[in-house]
């Protein structure tokens, strides 16, 4: 798994910075971080429900990418080592 995922928005190039796949990178980052933070402050229930809108979105973005590009969605899941959809 790729550990460190902080995306800053110098790293990406202009044109790529609103897509998809940025955006679902950025929300997995976002995901361990919050994950981490659960893992010491497990009674934290804001967190917990910022962590359950996260995960829903990225998982609505994941839901479009399969559907117009397969390939591309394939190529995201395996670069980030998370697992696709059910």
């Amino acid at each position: 798994m790729i550990k460190n995922l902080s995306v800053r928005p110098s790293l990406i190039p202009k044109e790529q910075r609103g897509s998809v796949e940025s955006q679902v990178c950025y929300l997995t980052s976002r995901i361990q971080k919050l994950t981490e933070h659960l893992n010491l402050h497990g009674r934290d229930y804001s967190s917990q429900r910022g962590l359950w809108k996260i995960v829903s979105k990225r998982k609505r973005l994941l839901i479009y990418l399969f559907k117009k590009d397969r390939l591309r969605y394939k190529r995201l899941i395996d670069q980030l080592d998370i697992r696709g959809l059910r």
